[in-house]
């Protein structure tokens, strides 16, 4: 797609400005989904942890522990089957329909985030916040303005990725925290690595033939991309930065 867009500078240059203009309301389509994402599960995720709703999903014991329920399990592990649901049919979905899928993920996101809120101090989430949205920040404009082809380091990163899941499994049979301390730096690393790469590859993924339709679908998938790295840099740079209660 973007070796289409350099033919169209090279032979009509007069056609620059309006692909830039293209990309970049592209781009702004696929920020704005990501944050409205994030900003639903926040509310959904506060909405669980501080309010009488929190006693459908989970229960908080004297000592500070939190326990889940059915509901709270079946709202941990249903944003997974909503990802794969998304990713595997999204082309046979209708733009409001796969739209509507990602709102629901981002709120279901929101519920299985709650345990986060009452496990952490609130001056150590907000803090931990802020330094994610300033990395995630950092490497996504990095990702978007470079000129290096970051494509090598896909395959990289999705090893580590994997890496990291298997490591998180056995974790959760061997408690041992060395291991939640690699996990959590490699993590981190992974993270901000995949920040930059998925940028590129959602600017070089825009085509300016695209209808409305096919634009607004891409634009999801993309802003489904970054929003689970901003969510997993975060949960990594918690574990090693925040302050339990």
């Amino acid at each position: 797609m973007a070796e289409y867009d350099n033919r169209v500078r090279s032979y009509n240059p007069a056609a620059t400005a309006a692909v830039d203009e293209g990309l970049r309301a592209y781009m702004l389509r696929v920020y704005n989904y990501m944050l409205v994402g994030l900003g639903l599960t926040g509310a959904t995720a506060w909405l669980a942890a501080t309010t009488p709703l929190r006693n459908v999903f989970f229960q908080v014991t004297p000592s500070g522990a939190v326990t889940m329920n059915m509901l709270g399990w079946i709202a941990l592990f249903a944003p997974i089957g909503l990802v794969f649901w998304l990713s595997f049919r999204i082309q046979r979905m209708s733009f409001a329909t796969a739209q509507t899928v990602f709102w629901i993920y981002a709120g279901l996101m929101g519920i299985g985030l709650a345990p986060v809120l009452l496990l952490y101090t609130g001056a150590s989430v907000a803090q931990v916040f802020f330094i994610t949205a300033a990395t995630f920040g950092a490497m996504s404009l990095w990702g978007y303005t470079t000129k290096r082809d970051l494509t090598g380091f896909g395959s990289f990163l999705f090893m580590g990725l994997i890496g990291i899941i298997i490591a998180s499994l056995v974790g959760i049979f061997v408690h041992s925290t060395a291991l939640q301390w690699v996990i959590s730096v490699a993590g981190v690393l992974i993270f901000t690595g995949l920040t930059a790469y998925d940028t590129q590859s959602i600017k070089e993924s825009y085509y300016v033939g695209d209808d409305g339709t096919v634009a607004g679908k891409k634009a999801i998938m993309g802003a489904l991309r970054l929003y689970l790295d901003f969510v997993n840099l975060f949960l990594m740079l918690l574990r090693l930065f925040g302050d339990r209660r």
